[in-house]
């Protein structure tokens, strides 16, 4: 396929950034769109010019680190998929392809399409750990009887990877399906009843802190998601902060 790319090019965050165009040609429909974005570097490289600058780690759709938005959705047009595993045959011979970076104040630019996404990081930080006996008394995890449906409930939620897409693709760059997955995935549990009152409250001041935006209740967040995180876990977080804010 011969395609056109217009890819977002910024120097720094402190610089103006713009949309650069580029042709590629003879990409194989087979390829992951990270892969024609190396194809394309490689390219750039050559004529002794800047490479593209993007994320990425595993590549094999668990560090969500690959976050573009392409096109106008996160991850761009398939579903379930994060960046590196949306393959080329998604799209057509002569299309014309939009990259950029997720848009959120929260997530400044550092360079091209490559954002700080820190934020994340101190919104965990803020209540998403769990307190045990060191004592040399410990339980094994193992020998706590869970609800299968609160255990399966709770492994559904700790499969958000922290990727952005929800923030990206809400108009109010909202981080409530972020949050509300690492509320629930310990809420649900008996481990995390010890800290329950005080993390949901500190996690969801720290998303306040780092200038997210209201659930706007479209429910963009879970249709871009690429692990398909549950909107019904924004209802256990409201749940479980009014409780909290009762309690306190």
């Amino acid at each position: 396929m011969n395609l056109i790319l217009k890819i977002w090019r910024q120097p720094n965050s402190k610089s103006k950034g713009k949309m650069v165009t580029y042709p590629v040609e003879n990409v194989s429909p087979d390829m992951s769109f990270l892969e024609m974005i190396d194809m394309l570097n490689e390219k750039i490289i050559l004529k002794g010019e800047d490479p593209v600058a993007f994320d990425h780690d595993c590549r094999e759709g668990i560090c969500g680190m690959c976050s573009m938005f392409i096109n106008g959705q996160a991850h761009g047009p398939d579903r379930l998929v994060t960046t590196c595993q949306l393959h080329m045959r998604k799209f057509r011979d002569g299309d014309t392809i939009i990259v950029e970076p997720f848009r959120a104040n929260a997530f400044p630019v550092i360079k091209d399409l490559i954002v700080d996404r820190s934020s994340f990081d101190r919104i965990q930080q803020a209540g998403g750990f769990i307190s045990i006996n060191t004592s040399g008394n410990t339980q094994d995890a193992n020998a706590i009887p869970i609800e299968k449906d609160d255990a399966d409930k709770a492994f559904d939620a700790a499969t958000c990877i922290g990727c952005g897409a929800c923030v990206a693709s809400c108009k109010n760059a909202s981080a409530m399906l972020f949050v509300s997955a690492k509320v629930s995935q310990y809420s649900l549990l008996p481990q995390g009843k010890v800290e329950a009152t005080d993390r949901v409250l500190n996690m969801v001041n720290q998303m306040d802190e780092e200038g997210f935006g209201n659930c706007t209740n479209t429910g963009a967040c879970e249709v871009e998601c690429p692990k398909g995180i549950s909107l019904e876990n924004i209802a256990r977080l409201n749940r479980e902060f009014l409780i909290s804010k009762v309690k306190t």
